[in-house]
This record gives structure tokens, C-alpha cells and sequence, in this order.
């Protein structure tokens, strides 16, 4: 039995402005609200306490912490489109895949609500984070529903005409990237205490918690469009690359990135966080390790010393490499795909987009 339909949600649009595609811009502008609308009502489902919701509308950016709509900054919302644009490549309807859109934010989402609290983070996007609102036991559980209501709402794909078959099999996409994230989780988690982790590892690691969820929303986005296998897997080829790229670039702008412009007030190194330009840079110089992984907080001139240090090693040439190798794959993968020609042209103007970024 498919999820119920709320009566009081919003109707969605019929049609389809040939405009949604004529930029990223025009499509977000087109996408992200009816993605925004399915998700306001799937948090809604089977919630007779109202308090719950608003943790959750709150996490969302939808509500403060009394529960009054706000219009506050929630994320960029960029896996939705993967999903939406995927779609349309592998010659789908967009429109009938925006339950599935909002699957993957909520998932998304889910994942930085337990993050935040086995990271300790006191702030996103400028707030107290959940947990610290609420404490860690609501921020959990908070967590778990929005976990469970991911799965609804893809579910609901079955409501805008989508065969049972396809939704069977996302599914199966949908919760084999859920292990995939937490394995990385775990990896992430169990750095921490290890002062020996390899370049290589963190590869490994970023695959499962960024890489994985990018490359599920274009697989995705083609397996309810009914692609073939082969625009399948060249839409989720370029989704893994994406992630790693934009994960490897997070990389390079959490060290040298503008603060004004990141939003962080301390960089990584602040943090002590082994991400790849530290990584690779220990293993060429040794005195990196020496300054960096004592698990003690660093000065801020111990950081301009070790920052310093990683440059001059091939840290942040390295990474910025990898990143563009990533891209320039991910690029040769989308142009395989025969399929809708302007969803395509979005999806490389997108990566193209992410690339550049400077936050």
C-alpha cells in the first residue's frame, strides 16, 4: 500500500515550462519549491505530536525554535536536483520524481542531524544545532523519524504514476547508500582516534559519506525515469565523481577558503581534522605529523606553521588535482549518457558550477 496523500497539500503543477531548463538558476527556481512543498508534507505524516515537528521544521529551516515559519537558510538543496535532472537525462518526467528528490534531502538531512551530534557541532548555518536545542536523546530521535520518513517519501513516488518495479529498485538503491553512509560514518568516526590514517583511507572513507549519496541521487533519478543500465550506471558514475570532487574541494577551501565566504570561523586545522591536503602532505613530510597529530589544539601560529608546511609539501596541489581528475571523469561519464539533451547540459553546468565554488 502506497503512503496516504494529504488533502490539504499543494497541487502540484501539471506542466513543465520548457524555462526549467533553460539555466541551473531557472531550474532551482522552478524545482526546489514543489521539493520543498513534498517535504513540509511528508514530515507531517503520522505525527500526532506537534512538538516532534517542529524539530524537525526547525532542523529543516522551515520553523524556529517555537515553531514559527522562518525563511531561514537550509543548504543548497543541490541532491534534489541531482535526482530531478537525472530524471529528465534518462528521459523521465521530473515532476513525477520529486517525492524521491525529497527523500534524499530528508536523508541528507537525517545524516547531519546525527552528525552534528557525534561531532559535537554547536552550530549550522549559523543556529544551534538540534541536539543543542533540545538535547541529544530528542536529536536522536528526531533523527530516526526523518530517517524513516526518507523512505516514505520515496515511496510516494508510486502517487505521480511511477511502476511499482522502478520504485522497488531505487529503493534498493536508496537503502544500500544508507550503509555505504554510515560505514563511512564509522570510518570518519574511528579517525579520530588514530593518529596512522592513510591518504588512501580517507578516499576510501569520503566515498561512502559524501561520494555515496551523490551517486544514489542520479541513479536514482534514471532508474525512476526507466533509463537503461548503461545511462544507470553512467548517471551514477557521474554522481560518485561529483561527490568526490566537491568533497575534495570542501577539502582544500576548509584550510585556504575565505571565511567570510566559507561561513567557518576556525578552518579545519583549527579542528584538527585529517582531511586529504594534511594527509598526503604527512606522509611526504614527517614533520607534519609530528605537529599536527598530538591531538593537542593548535596555536593560531602553529597553524600558519603547519599550514605552511602542507603547501609546501604538494598538499594543497595535490588535492585540488584530484579534485579536477574527479570532475573531468565524472564530465566523460554525462557525456556517454543518450539522453534528454537540456537536463544533461544542466547536470554538467551544475558540476561545472560546484567546481568553481568558493564555499
Amino acid at each position: 500500500m502506497s503512503a496516504p496523500t494529504l488533502l490539504t497539500d499543494p497541487p502540484i503543477a501539471p506542466d513543465l515550462p520548457e524555462a526549467s531548463f533553460q539555466s541551473v538558476s531557472a531550474a532551482f527556481a522552478h524545482f526546489i519549491p514543489l521539493v520543498e512543498a513534498e517535504m513540509r508534507s511528508v514530515i507531517r505524516l503520522g505525527l500526532e505530536d506537534d512538538t516532534l515537528g517542529t524539530l524537525l521544521n526547525y532542523h529543516l529551516g522551515f520553523a524556529q525554535v517555537d515553531g514559527t515559519p522562518t525563511a531561514v537558510y537550509s543548504g543548497k538543496r543541490i541532491r534534489p536536483m541531482l535526482v530531478l535532472l537525472s530524471c529528465a537525462a534518462g528521459g523521465g518526467e521530473a515532476l513525477q520524481a520529486i517525492p524521491a528528490a525529497a527523500a534524499v534531502e530528508l536523508l541528507h538531512n537525517f545524516s547531519l542531524i546525527h552528525d552534528d551530534l557525534e561531532d559535537r557541532d554547536e552550530l549550522r548555518h549559523g543556529r544551534p544545532t538540534l541536539w543543542k536545542v533540545w538535547g541529544e536523546a530528542q536529536a536522536i530521535n528526531a533523527g530516526d523519524t526523518m530517517f524513516a520518513q526518507a523512505h516514505l517519501s520515496l515511496q510516494r513516488t508510486l502517487e505521480r504514476g511511477v511502476a511499482a518495479e522502478r520504485v522497488l529498485r531505487a529503493l534498493t538503491v536508496f537503502d544500500a547508500m544508507c550503509v555505504q553512509l554510515t560505514i563511512g560514518q564509522h570510518r570518519d568516526l574511528c579517525f579520530e582516534r588514530r593518529t596512522d590514517v592513510s591518504a588512501q583511507e580517507y578516499l576510501r572513507m569520503i566515498e561512502g559519506k559524501t561520494a555515496a549519496l551523490t551517486k544514489a541521487c542520479c541513479e536514482i533519478g534514471a532508474i525512476l525515469a526507466g533509463a537503461n543500465d548503461t545511462a544507470v550506471e553512467a548517471l551514477g558514475d557521474f554522481g560518485q565523481s561529483l561527490g568526490l570532487s566537491f568533497q575534495l574541494q570542501d577539502d582544500v577551501l576548509g584550510i585556504w577558503g575565505d571565511p567570510s565566504k566559507t561561513g567557518k570561523l576556525a578552518s579545519d586545522l583549527a579542528h584538527g581534522k585529517k582531511t586529504l591536503p594534511v594527509l598526503f602532505a604527512a606522509e611526504h613530510d614527517g614533520r607534519i605529523r609530528e605537529h599536527y597529530f598530538t591531538g593537542n589544539p593548535l596555536s593560531t601560529g602553529d597553524i600558519d606553521a603547519v599550514k605552511g608546511m602542507i603547501e609546501a609539501a604538494g598538499g594543497r596541489a595535490h588535492v585540488e588535482q584530484a579534485a579536477q581528475s574527479a570532475f573531468a571523469h565524472g564530465l566523460e561519464a554525462l557525456e556517454s549518457v543518450k539522453g534528454n539533451a537540456p537536463a544533461i547540459k544542466l547536470l554538467r553546468e551544475l558540476a561545472q558550477s560546484l567546481l568553481g565554488r568558493a564555499n
